[in-house]
């Protein structure tokens, strides 16, 4: 019985190894993976910003041209 015992854990080892190198793996890919999301995540926000920014330069950019667009008119 201690033979087969000793054939389990000789066998074992190996494998554990192998597993746990293999989840070593899979959490170093998924970090990599969250960090490329939250850093689109970032630009996303910054754009966001800019266009916003955009946005609102071009309506006051708009109201100020309206009177004048009303003086010609009239």
């Amino acid at each position: 019985m201690t033979g087969t015992i000793a054939v389990i854990m000789v066998f074992s080892i190996p494998i554990i190894a192998i597993l746990t190198t293999h989840f070593q793996k899979q959490n170093k890919l998924k970090y990599k993976l969250i960090q490329g999301e939250l850093e689109l995540e970032k630009l996303k926000h910054q754009n966001y910003l800019i266009e916003t920014e955009r946005m609102r330069l071009e309506l006051e950019h708009m109201k100020l041209e309206g009177p004048q667009d009303k003086i010609k008119l009239g």
